[in-house]
């Protein structure tokens, strides 16, 4: 059975994190004005190909949710994500097209 990842919302550095095997995969954010602007993705490529950013950004946007935050997927993983989970739509921020 697959370990759940221990996901860390590290508020001062405005990111989600991930430590696996030593290598830290984050995905980066800026909150302005009630959106919640996810800007960046990175997993080490050691590490990659376990899903890992997709976990990131799921957190990143179940955070959004639980906030009342909109989203701007400023990252191409991101917009890649959100048109692939019908279900996050309506956390797209005005104007945002899936």
């Amino acid at each position: 059975m697959k370990q759940p990842l221990d996901i860390r919302h590290n508020v001062d550095r405005h990111r989600f994190e991930a430590v696996v095997e030593g290598q830290l995969a984050h995905a980066d954010y800026r909150l302005d004005d009630g959106v919640l602007w996810l800007f960046h993705t990175e997993v080490p490529r050691p590490i990659g190909g376990r899903g890992i950013a997709a976990e990131l950004v799921k957190a990143a946007l179940a955070h959004a949710r639980e906030s009342g935050f909109r989203v701007q997927p400023a990252c191409s993983y991101v917009r890649r994500y959100m048109r692939q989970h019908p279900e996050t739509h309506s956390l797209l921020a005005t104007g945002e097209r899936s």
